[in-house]
C-alpha cells in the first residue's frame, strides 16, 4: 500500500526535494504537462501553520483523464507543501513541461499571476477555475499571462487532453479562449455540429476513478487512525446562494449529473482495497442535496453493507433535509453518516432570505437536532459580515450558534461552528448586487490575510490558516475590527469545545 501522510508533522520527517513534490508523473518521459495549484500565500514570508489542506480533485480528474489518453503528466501542489511564489516558479522551470496548467481561484489570483510572469519562454500556459470563469478578459488582458495559449471555461478533462494533443484543435473546442496575436482580443473556440455537449458536460460515469497518486495528502491518516479520503459524488448545483461561485445562475454551462450510486460504491470498494480507506468525504454540494439523489444512494449503500464497514461525511441542503421523514435520517445513521457540513450561514432570517438560502433559523434548529439525535455529527459553517447585515443579524447569528451547542451538549451528535469573514467573489450573485452598489471591482479583488492573534485567536485558528482572508471592506453595519472580534470569540470557543471532546473520548 503506498504511503499516506498524516495530519500531524513529526519532527523526523525529511524535507521532500524540489524533484520529489512533483507527484505522478513519469521521470524518464519529457514531461506533457505539470498542473499546478499554487499556494494561497507566499510561505517564504510566512510559513503555513494548518496541517492539513483540501485536495485538489478536480485538478486531478484533468490529470487522470490526460495519463489516461496517453499523455505524461504531473501535479505540483504548491499549498499542501507550503512553498513559497520562487520555490514553486524554479520547480515548474526545471521540470520543462509542454504545458503547465493552474486552477485560478480570486482570492490566489495574483500569486498565480505571479508564478506565470515566471515560467520560461518555452512553457504554454492554460488556465481554468472559477476566476478564470468569471473574468477571462481580464485575465487574458493581464501581462504576466504572456504564456496563456488557453483558458478553459467549465469542466476541463476532454477539452485539456485535446489540447495537449494539438494545440491548433482549440478553434473546435467550446468554451476554450485565447488571446490573439496580432489584434490583441480575445478568441472562443467553437464546436462543430452537436459537439458541445461532449466537450463541456463529460459523462461523469464514464470517467476513470482518480488516480490518487496525484493527491500528495489523499488519502491520509486522520487523528482518530483512520484512513480518510475525499470524494465526488456529482457536479453542479441546482440552488443560487448569493456568495456561492457554484451558483446556477453563474454556470449556465453547467448540467447538473450525478455518479450512479454503484460507480460510487466501485470508488469506495477500491480506496479500501488499495488503501485501508474506512473514512469518506463527499465534497460536492449534491450528495445530500436532493431526495432523487439520497433514495437511489442510501439503497445501494444497506445493500452493500456500507454502514457496517466504512463511515462518511456530506454536504446537506437544510431545506432538502427538514423535509426528509424520521426513516430517510435513520437510513442515513445506519449507512454509515458520520458527519453533515450544513450551510447556516446567519441566524437571521433577513439575512437568509437576501442570500436566498430558501431556510429559516428555526429550520436549521430543527434538521441539526433531529441528525445529532441520531448520533450524526453537524458541522454548521458560517458567514459574518454580509453584505445589508445589521447588528442585530449578527447578534442573532452569535446567539443561534450558542443555542446549537446548547442543544449538542444534550444529543449523542456534536456540533461545531466554523464561522468566516464575508468576502466577495467575482461571477457570484452579490458580487454583481456590489457592482451596482458601486463597489470598486479592483477594491474587491484586493484579498489578504486576516491575522486575528490581536484579537486571542492563536491556536484556535489552527487548521483555518488556509481560510483566513479578507478584502479589508466594511459590507454590513458592523465595523471589521468588531466583527472579528466575534470571530476570534468563535472561534476559540470551538476550538475549546472541540478539545474537551477529544478529551472526553
Amino acid at each position: 500500500m503506498p504511503a499516506l501522510t498524516t495530519t500531524t508533522p513529526t519532527n523526523t520527517e525529511k524535507p521532500l526535494r524540489d524533484a520529489d513534490l512533483i507527484v505522478g508523473a513519469d521521470p524518464a518521459r519529457s514531461l506533457d504537462a505539470l498542473f499546478v495549484n499554487a499556494p494561497l500565500r507566499d510561505y517564504a514570508l510566512r510559513p503555513r501553520v494548518n496541517d492539513y489542506t483540501l485536495p485538489v480533485l478536480g485538478m486531478a480528474y484533468i490529470a487522470t483523464y490526460a495519463r489516461q489518453a496517453g499523455f505524461n503528466v504531473g501535479i505540483l501542489d504548491a499549498e499542501a507543501h507550503g512553498l513559497g511564489i520562487e520555490r514553486t516558479i524554479g520547480i515548474i522551470n526545471a521540470a520543462r513541461p509542454r504545458w503547465a496548467g493552474m486552477n485560478l481561484l480570486a482570492p490566489t489570483y495574483e500569486l498565480s499571476a505571479r508564478i506565470a510572469a515566471g515560467l520560461d519562454e518555452g512553457i504554454a500556459l492554460v488556465v481554468g477555475g472559477h476566476h478564470a470563469k468569471a473574468m477571462p478578459e481580464r485575465v487574458l488582458a493581464d501581462p504576466r499571462m504572456a504564456r496563456l495559449r488557453a483558458l478553459v471555461l467549465g469542466e476541463g478533462e476532454p477539452r485539456v487532453a485535446a489540447l495537449l494533443a494539438d494545440e491548433s484543435r482549440r478553434r473546435e473546442l467550446p468554451g476554450v479562449m485565447w488571446r490573439d496575436r496580432l489584434l490583441g482580443t480575445p478568441v472562443v473556440g467553437m464546436a462543430r455540429g452537436r459537439d458541445a455537449g461532449r466537450w463541456l458536460s463529460p459523462d461523469i460515469d464514464a470517467l476513470p476513478l482518480v488516480d490518487r497518486v496525484f493527491l500528495p495528502q489523499d488519502p491520509y491518516v486522520a487523528g482518530d487512525g483512520r484512513v480518510e479520503a475525499n470524494i465526488v459524488g456529482s457536479r453542479g448545483c441546482p440552488y443560487d446562494c448569493g456568495f456561492c461561485g457554484a451558483a446556477v445562475s453563474a454556470n449556465p454551462d453547467i448540467k447538473i449529473r450525478t455518479r450512479s450510486p454503484e460507480g460510487i460504491i466501485e470508488e469506495l470498494e477500491t480506496l479500501n482495497a488499495e488503501y485501508g480507506v474506512t473514512a469518506f468525504r463527499f465534497v460536492d454540494d449534491l450528495f445530500l442535496g436532493a431526495a432523487r439523489v439520497i433514495k437511489p444512494s442510501m439503497e445501494a449503500f444497506t445493500a452493500h453493507r456500507i454502514g457496517e464497514r466504512y463511515v462518511w461525511d456530506a454536504t446537506g441542503r437544510i431545506n432538502v433535509l427538514h423535509r426528509a421523514d424520521d426513516a430517510m435520517l435513520d437510513n442515513l445513521a445506519d449507512n454509515g453518516l458520520r458527519e453533515v457540513a450544513l450551510g447556516i450561514e446567519s441566524g437571521s432570517d433577513r439575512v437568509l432570505a437576501s442570500m436566498d438560502k430558501r431556510i429559516t433559523a428555526e429550520m436549521t434548529a430543527s434538521v441539526a437536532g433531529r441528525l445529532m439525535a441520531r448520533g450524526i455529527n453537524v458541522k454548521g459553517y458560517f458567514i459574518l459580515g454580509y453584505p445589508g447585515e445589521r447588528r442585530e443579524d449578527l447578534d442573532a447569528t452569535v446567539r443561534h450558534i450558542h443555542q446549537l451547542w446548547d442543544v449538542a451538549d444534550r444529543l449523542p451528535g456534536t456540533f461545531r461552528a466554523s464561522v468566516f469573514e464575508f468576502r466577495p467573489y467575482p461571477g457570484t450573485p452579490v458580487w454583481q448586487r456590489l457592482i451596482q452598489d458601486g463597489h470598486d471591482a479592483d477594491q474587491m479583488l484586493a484579498y489578504g490575510d486576516v491575522d486575528l492573534t490581536d484579537q486571542g485567536a492563536d491556536e484556535s485558528m489552527r487548521a483555518r490558516d488556509e481560510f483566513n482572508f479578507s478584502v479589508g471592506i466594511q459590507f454590513a453595519d458592523t465595523p471589521l475590527a468588531v466583527l472579528r472580534g466575534h470571530l476570534a470569540d468563535l472561534t476559540r470557543e470551538q476550538h475549546t469545545r472541540g478539545s474537551a471532546e477529544k478529551t472526553a473520548v
